[in-house]
């Protein structure tokens, strides 16, 4: 059994805007974004968090025990909608060829403390930059769902949209052309899903083995 809650009611997806400007290039990617997954008949919700001071992971495993994490905060917060969303997308500015530091502690927190079943949740990354840096932003996001049982959407190619300012990023034809097909691409696959979960029998899980690279002599 599992605690995956997003089966029942109707398709929900949350985006996570970790821009420190909250009408800036990231959003207007997450919004065509929205606007596309609302235009399939999934309830979408912009939730602007890069603003905030949020600090790191303090390794104190408290988490473990709370099942959830013990600096009670936003991340609190947007794991409960978590829990019962479809999918997720993560949405960060470029900073010296890398995601937002402040979203990136949001985001360990979020996918470290937040204990319930994710498989089969729909991931998707967007990043925004004026000029370079895109791709390797976008491989750091991408690896919160690789690592949580999340199938990842694409798009005709890599999400991402060129703009220091959202004024700029109407200019951005293709960017934001991706993000459209983002958007569909996101709401078919969480569509498939919950048509396969209601006609498939569950997938059946082996019990997590955990191994460490390095061992002391008994």
């Amino acid at each position: 059994m599992t605690d995956n809650h997003a089966t029942t009611g109707a398709p929900k997806v949350i985006l996570l805007n970790g821009s420190p400007h909250k009408e800036g290039t990231t959003n207007r990617a997450l919004t065509e974004v929205k606007r596309t997954l609302e235009s399939e008949g999934i309830e979408a919700e912009i939730i602007h968090v890069g603003h905030l001071s949020v600090r790191g992971c303090s390794g104190c495993y408290a988490c473990g025990k709370l099942k959830k994490c013990v600096h009670d905060d936003i991340v609190n917060e947007i794991a409960e909608k978590l829990r019962d969303a479809d999918g997720l997308v993560i949405g960060s500015p470029v900073y010296y060829a890398s995601p937002n530091g402040g979203f990136l502690a949001l985001l360990d927190r979020l996918f470290y403390s937040s204990r319930f079943d994710k498989s089969m949740k729909v991931g998707a990354s967007v990043v925004a930059a004026r000029r370079g840096g895109c791709t390797a932003s976008f491989d750091v996001l991408n690896k919160y769902f690789t690592i949580s049982d999340m199938p990842i959407v694409s798009a005709r190619y890599w999400n991402q949209v060129h703009g220091n300012s959202a004024e700029d990023a109407e200019s951005d034809l293709e960017g934001l052309h991706t993000m459209r097909g983002l958007g569909k691409n996101m709401a078919f696959l969480i569509k498939c899903i919950r048509l396969g979960k209601e006609q498939l029998p569950p997938i059946e899980r082996e019990s997590k083995v955990y191994t460490n690279f390095i061992r002391k002599d008994k």
